[in-house]
């Protein structure tokens, strides 16, 4: 039913935390496979890892070790190798609800809607798109998602078939690569948001500016601004909205180095 792909890069701190939170999902009665990727930590993760497995045997879970080549490129390693139907992905410093993988193929099941994506909320958040409120199960479009990139990567559950044929992660960006996967796949097929906060991610730290790959603000625009290009020499957006979503994203950008320096203070 579902292969959970979990990309590891020196997380001896957070990783049983993480892997635990699978294990515990609550009601939870489709086949499921935990896909670990090992990328090139030089920490401790790995015994941790293995001790795991042997600590949770009737789990199924794979171990993959490989040398370092970023998450896209470790995530992608997951799918490919994943042998069921649905992929998750699960951030090696995130953890599950107990119930988010109920809830999510419950909706999925009982939807009258077609649905190859499902994300959802993060940390108690609550998603605002252009100042409206979602508060329902929403199909996205494209345009909303080069607005107000969502959802978290780790909250997201979305068939095989569909990231294959959109061609799996872009390792040359090592930022904003979600954003860019997610746009490719939104374009193509039935791509839904479901108001419920089931996930905690990053340890309830600030989205952006704090530590990890968000913390590099220049990377990250660059990151957007090579997703926004993408999407318009694609043609999935015009030309007027191509430009003034440039001018957008750079008066957030500014706006994000100026919040990021009124924390340090």
């Amino acid at each position: 039913m579902i292969s959970i792909i979990v990309p590891v890069y020196n997380s001896s701190s957070t990783i049983i935390q993480c892997l635990l939170s699978i294990v515990k999902q609550e009601s939870f009665f489709f086949d499921k496979e935990i896909v670990i990727i090992n990328d090139g930590s030089t920490d401790n993760s790995e015994k941790l890892i293995l001790d795991f497995i042997k600590e949770h045997e009737e789990q199924d879970i794979k171990y993959i070790s490989k040398s370092n080549g970023g998450v896209s490129s470790a995530r992608n390693l997951g799918i490919h190798t994943a042998k069921y139907e649905w992929v998750a992905f699960l951030d090696s410093d995130d953890i599950w609800l107990p119930n988010k993988l109920t809830t999510q193929f419950n909706t999925i099941e009982s939807s009258a809607f077609n649905i190859d994506f499902l994300g959802c909320a993060r940390n108690g958040e609550v998603l605002s798109i252009l100042g409206r409120k979602v508060n329902k199960l929403h199909k996205a479009r494209v345009i909303e998602l080069l607005v107000k990139m969502f959802p978290q990567t780790s909250t997201a559950v979305v068939k095989k078939s569909v990231i294959l044929r959109v061609g799996c992660y872009d390792e040359t960006m090592t930022h904003s690569e979600d954003g860019d996967l997610w746009i490719r796949i939104c374009s193509i097929a039935d791509f839904y948001y479901l108001p419920l906060s089931l996930v905690i991610t990053g340890d309830g730290k600030p989205n952006f500016g704090a530590s990890g790959l968000s913390a590099n603000l220049p990377a990250m625009e660059k990151g957007v601004n090579q997703t926004l290009k993408r999407s318009f020499d694609n043609k999935m957006i015009s030309l007027p909205i191509f430009v003034l979503l440039r001018l957008f994203y750079k008066t957030k950008y500014i706006r994000r180095i100026l919040i990021t320096k009124f924390r340090q203070w």
